[in-house]
C-alpha cells in the first residue's frame, strides 16, 4: 500500500519501522522537519526509505491510507490540511487523543473532501506493543478499515459505527491513567521533601498489593518527563470530553497543569539534555524528585 504518516514523532517512527520491511510505499510529514530536530528525523526516514514531504498535501497525495499521529491540539487542523489532497475513498485513520467533538469535526472535513474518516483510539502506551498496540476503531467506515489495517500488522477492533465512542472510551480512561501519573509525581515528590516516602510507599503497597510502587513511580516520572507536553495537550482534550458530558473537569484540568509543569522543567533542562541516553532514564524516581525539589529551592 501507499501509506502516509502525518506526524513523524515517536508513534510515526515506530509505525514506519514496522511497516517499511513489508515493502509499502511510505511518505511522511512533520512540522519538526523545519527546526533543529529535523536532521534526526531525516536520518531516520532515509534509513527506512520513507519519503519526507514538505507539506501535508504532498504527503497524502496518492495515499490509500493516511495515519494522523500528531499532538491532540493539531488533530482538527491536520484533517483540514490533508482533506483537499486526499485521493477519493482514501482512508484517514485519526490516531490522535482528541475529544469526541474534535473527532467529529475532523471527520466532517475529511468526508466532505471524499475521504473515509475512521477514528482510532490507542488504548495504552505504544512503545511496548509497537504496531500491535490495542486500537479501537470508530465511525461508519471502521468495519471496512479493520481487515485492512490488521492485514498490515495492527491489532485493531471496531468499537462502534458511531463516531466519538472509541475516543470517549480512551478519554475517560485517561482521566484515570494520566491523573494517576500526575498524582504520583505530586505525592512522591512531596513525600520526599518531608522524608516520609518509605512510609507512604509501604502504605500504598498494603492498600494496593498488586502494584510495585517503586517501579511504577519510576515509570510514571520517566514518561511525564519525556512526554509531558504531549500528555498535557491530551489531558486538555480529556477535560473537553468531560465538559461535553456536562461535568466540570476538576481532576482532568489539574492533571493537565501538573503534566505541563513537568514539561516546562524538562524544557529548561532540569532532567538533562533531550535526545541523550541519560535524559529521563533514571530507574529511581527519587533522583528526579530531588531535582524537582532542588529547582523549587532556587525559585
Amino acid at each position: 500500500m501507499h501509506i502516509a504518516l502525518i506526524g513523524y514523532g515517536e508513534v510515526g517512527r515506530i509505525l514506519a519501522e514496522d511497516l517499511a520491511p513489508a515493502g509499502h510505499t511510505l511518505t511522511a510529514h512533520d512540522l519538526k522537519l523545519a527546526d533543529e530536530r529535523g536532521h534526526a528525523l531525516r536520518a531516520h526516514a532515509a534509513g527506512l526509505g520513507v519519503r519526507l514531504a514538505a507539506s501535508h498535501a504532498e504527503a497524502v497525495h496518492g495515499a490509500e491510507l493516511v495515519v494522523s499521529a500528531v499532538t491532540a491540539s493539531q488533530a482538527v487542523p491536520v484533517a483540514e490540511a490533508c482533506a483537499p489532497a486526499l485521493a477519493a475513498e482514501a482512508f484517514f485513520l485519526d490516531f490522535n487523543s482528541a475529544s469526541p467533538g474534535a473527532k467529529c469535526r475532523a471527520a466532517e472535513r475529511v468526508n466532505a473532501a471524499g475521504g473515509r474518516y475512521v477514528e482510532g483510539a490507542v488504548m495504552t502506551s505504544v512503545p511496548p506493543y509497537r504496531i500491535q498496540v490495542p486500537l479501537l476503531l470508530g465511525g461508519p467506515d471502521a468495519a471496512a478499515l479493520e481487515p485492512i489495517v490488521n492485514g498490515l500488522g495492527f491489532a485493531a477492533k471496531v468499537s462502534s459505527p458511531q463516531l466519538g465512542v472509541a475516543s470517549a472510551t480512551k478519554m475517560c480512561r485517561s482521566v484515570m491513567i494520566k491523573g494517576l501519573e500526575a498524582m504520583v509525581i505530586e505525592s512522591f515528590t512531596a513525600a520526599r521533601h518531608y522524608g516520609v516516602e518509605d512510609a507512604v510507599l509501604a502504605s500504598l503497597a498494603e492498600t494496593f498489593p498488586g502494584i510495585d510502587w517503586e517501579k511504577q513511580g519510576a515509570y510514571f516520572f520517566q514518561r511525564v518527563i519525556e512526554h509531558g507536553r504531549r500528555r498535557s495537550e491530551e489531558v486538555r482534550e480529556v477535560a473537553q470530553t468531560v465538559r461535553e458530558a456536562g461535568l466540570e473537569p476538576h481532576s482532568a484540568s489539574g492533571t493537565a497543569e501538573r503534566q505541563a509543569w513537568v514539561a516546562d522543567l524538562a524544557d529548561e533542562g532540569l532532567f538533562g539534555e533531550r535526545g541523550t541516553p541519560a535524559f529521563a532514564r533514571s530507574a529511581d524516581w527519587r533522583v528526579e524528585a530531588d531535582r524537582i525539589l532542588q529547582s523549587l529551592k532556587k525559585d
